[in-house]
């Protein structure tokens, strides 16, 4: 399939695979989902992750409501998040996946962290929006310098 993003509502025998505003807002549904996280806004955060959502990362499988409570506590602070190269975007009926690379500011348990990574969304369409249920990330390996944006 080609590229795509996020509509409202699936269209007929998956039209919305080639439709670039399906795409667009997949695109900026993960942007806004960013601009909540360096917000630290736990209750905009919840709109865009379906109850089951897990992040998988080198430490292992984090649910929802660890990494929210995390959020809450005042533990987890993010203070920038950005996307560094184009997204790869691809729909198959209602999931969908975004692929990009991404750089962040995050602060943990009062050490401050930088991370450059390859991030990938799962999306599954229901009642008519998208919500992540996976983010999984890897570090970008370090002979890669970040592309500009």
């Amino acid at each position: 399939m080609e590229d795509s993003g996020a509509g409202s509502g699936p269209p007929p025998n998956g039209a919305d695979a080639q439709d670039p505003s399906v795409r667009a807002r997949l695109v900026a549904l993960v942007e806004e989902w960013s601009a909540a996280i360096v917000a630290n806004d736990v209750a905009r955060m919840t709109t865009f992750m379906a109850d089951e959502w897990v992040i998988v990362s080198e430490s292992g499988i984090t649910d929802r409501d660890a990494f929210l409570g995390y959020v809450a506590s005042g533990d987890l602070t993010h203070s920038a998040m950005r996307t560094v190269s184009p997204s790869r975007v691809r729909v198959h009926q209602d999931t969908a996946t975004v692929t990009a690379r991404m750089t962040n500011t995050a602060h943990y348990g009062g050490r401050r962290f930088d991370a450059d990574e390859w991030v990938t969304d799962v999306f599954v369409r229901r009642e008519r929006r998208w919500l992540c249920v996976l983010t999984h990330i890897t570090s970008a390996a370090p002979t890669d310098p970040p592309p500009e944006a």
